[in-house]
């Protein structure tokens, strides 16, 4: 029955993508059909990138917002809307949208769609694997993230060469704020004491950060939270923390609490204390309008909160200044 609806809306997902795109089945629109530039984003990391190297030009319609989990996201009917009236669509790939990235690459084949991971998904020794599928969480490292970023400069100077300049002017100065970001993550980081540089988490999404800054990474969930925890994944995390003796683990706004819950009722009844270190931006930054809701926000907080709780050392407001008590 389960799998009859999901056919039934995948079905009928497509049937509105296909409407909604009818003008563009004639020809791929080849410059801006006005300005700003109408662009539809999936998440809200690539809004922020978009936004920083299009400026005044663009216009960004972000589909899922702060709190919401890009794996298990459905669109509504007017995300559908927002699709089909934009000149450009991003979206992250490598399976980070699960089933709208299948509608994602069948309106590749009538418009400008295109992935920001891409260009990096070319290079497999930078990749991380799960099984059959990429780890998709690639902005957890800053240098990723900033490949990204300089994709989303190609095309839209590309797409619009009256303002290639401007967004050329834009990148260079976003690439070096990411630079610096980039700085404050190893340094900072790098004062957490080495036998406490572990991170627990609700679900497997900070494998690049661990690669990028030396930190043993452990999640309940796989790198999709489509994939269930069963007991037994519980019960050997509960087991690695005790015989670790790793006394904090951390939440993420986008995924349930439900299994830290029973992480941490499980290393108690063995005798372990475990507390909790924080809230986390994982597949989602913060709410739209604050530092936080920004991308250097989101790491920037995920840094700082990490190496404080850790036992490292790192300025209670972020390297900015600006974050949220």
């Amino acid at each position: 029955m389960l799998l009859k609806k999901s056919s039934y809306f995948l079905a009928l997902l497509a049937a509105l993508i296909l409407t909604s795109c009818r003008k563009a089945e004639q020809a791929f629109i080849s410059e801006p059909s006005q300005y700003p530039i109408p662009i539809t984003v999936t998440t809200g990391m690539i809004a922020d990138i978009v936004r920083q190297v299009g400026g005044e030009h663009v216009e960004v319609t972000g589909l899922i917002g702060e709190g919401i989990d890009p794996h298990l996201y459905k669109p509504l009917r007017s995300d559908l809307v927002a699709l089909g009236e934009a000149d450009l669509v991003f979206y992250n790939g490598l399976k980070l949208e699960g089933k709208m990235e299948d509608i994602l690459e069948k309106m590749a084949q009538q418009k400008n769609v295109v992935a920001v991971t891409s260009e990096i998904a070319k290079d497999s020794s930078y990749l991380l694997e799960d099984g059959d599928h990429h780890d998709p969480h690639v902005w957890m490292d800053v240098k990723g993230w900033s490949k990204a970023t300089e994709a989303c400069a190609e095309l839209l100077s590309e797409f619009d060469q009256e303002h290639a300049e401007d967004y050329q002017k834009n990148l260079k100065q976003y690439l070096a704020t990411l630079e610096s970001l980039e700085s404050y993550a190893q340094q900072s980081l790098a004062t957490i004491p080495e036998n406490q540089r572990v991170l627990v988490t609700a679900h497997d999404a900070f494998g690049y950060l661990g690669k990028a800054y030396g930190i043993e990474v452990k999640g309940i969930q796989g790198i999709s939270t489509e994939s269930e925890a069963g007991v037994k994944d519980i019960e050997n995390l509960v087991n690695f923390l005790v015989e670790r003796k790793i006394p904090t683990v951390f939440v993420e706004s986008s995924v349930s609490s439900k299994n830290i819950t029973a992480l941490l009722e499980g290393t108690q009844v063995k005798g372990h204390e475990v507390t909790i270190g924080g809230e986390l931006f994982s597949d989602a930054m913060g709410v739209s309008g604050t530092y936080e809701g920004t991308y250097v926000g989101m790491i920037d907080h995920n840094v700082t909160l990490i190496t404080r709780a850790l036992g490292g050392q790192a300025p209670e407001k972020g390297f900015q200044g600006k974050l949220s008590k």
